[in-house]
């Protein structure tokens, strides 16, 4: 978090994070190519760097959408949350070197535009199984690109957070282009079964993840109680020291954040990026986000000087022991005065 747009700066744990993922990228090429030149040792090099860096975007996409469903899952996830972002870009690297050395390969060898022969060197675009798969590709390219080159805050701020959200979930609609790419470019030249299995375990972990985040979400949500408007959270005990449990009221989540001994409830959604400020804790005194290090302080959801970001308050009562939250928020940055637990 900063008061000004700058430059990305890497402090220790960024370096070890870009040294342990490229790390990771350099062996698994280094690995992919040792394994298909000990079973196919006809294999060019071209060939073979295409086929590497392919299944290793599509590698990364799943692992960048498997994280999200994770941390709503295991809050042990959440730590991988924070550079996301960062990881996207990589994969869009990734990517966009596979789509280069494939245009350069297949398609800058004659006397017609790459571009244009691209998209004129298959024409079945009425043909499901001879459909020109290398087009789906190019289009999910495009929206990786969009992601990547408008990750920065900048741009978050620039089109606003609602219009930034809505660019960055194309990333489902890159995902669906990139699985119907590899699938037709299996059926159009492979013809090998065991990519259909790998691909298919994929897409079935990925929308399962989804599916089941919802719906543990939503069973969270319908047990929630009610007493006279007021919903109830627990005891005291149910909170972690510093941490927050999210309760379903009116329609929005709420996180109640217990801290020295006193109890706050504010707004769960972040203003950076909507991001689950309950699933963050108290640092130095204030909730911390743990997509991106927003804070706020948790009597009245301010963040602290000199940023001005504000979330709502909420009212909170202990009834024989059981805490509750009042469905009605406060204004955004309004004092709430914390409850008293000892």
């Amino acid at each position: 978090m900063s008061a000004s747009y700058q430059g990305v700066l890497w402090n220790r744990q960024k370096r070890i994070y870009d040294f342990v993922l490229w790390s990771f990228i350099a062996v698994y090429i280094a690995l992919f190519a040792f394994l298909n030149y000990r079973f196919d040792p006809r294999i060019t090099p071209e060939t073979l760097f295409i086929r590497a860096t392919g299944t290793l975007a599509l590698l990364m996409l799943h692992v960048i959408l498997s994280i999200g469903p994770l941390a709503r899952i295991d809050k042990r996830f959440l730590i991988l949350l924070y550079n996301r972002r960062h990881l996207g870009v990589s994969m869009f690297l990734v990517a966009g070197t596979h789509g280069v050395f494939n245009l350069a390969q297949f398609h800058s060898m004659g006397n017609v535009n790459p571009f244009v022969s691209l998209f004129s060197s298959n024409m079945h675009y009425t043909s499901f199984i001879n459909f020109p798969f290398q087009v789906l590709g190019f289009f999910a390219l495009l929206i990786l690109f969009m992601m990547a080159a408008t990750s920065h805050d900048f741009w978050l701020n620039t089109l606003t957070p609602r219009l930034w959200k809505s660019l960055h979930m194309l990333v489902y609609v890159a995902y669906a282009l990139v699985i119907m790419h590899v699938v037709l470019g299996v059926l159009q030249l492979e013809h090998e079964p065991t990519l259909f299995g790998v691909l298919l375990f994929g897409l079935t972990w990925v929308s399962g993840l989804h599916l089941y985040a919802g719906w543990l979400e939503g069973k969270r949500d319908r047990e929630a109680s009610h007493t006279e408007g007021w919903v109830a959270v627990g005891t005291s005990d149910d909170i972690e020291d510093s941490r927050a449990k999210i309760v379903f009221v009116g329609g929005e989540r709420i996180a109640v954040f217990r801290y020295n001994g006193k109890l706050s409830a504010v707004s769960n959604v972040c203003k950076h990026q909507n991001g689950p400020l309950g699933e963050g804790k108290i640092v130095d005194g204030c909730i911390t986000c743990p997509w991106h290090g927003y804070q706020y302080r948790p009597e009245d959801g301010c963040a602290p000087p000199p940023f001005k970001e504000k979330v709502s308050t909420f009212k909170l009562k202990m009834v024989n022991g059981i805490i509750y939250v009042s469905p009605k928020p406060n204004a955004e940055g309004q004092f709430e005065e914390p409850l008293v637990i000892g």
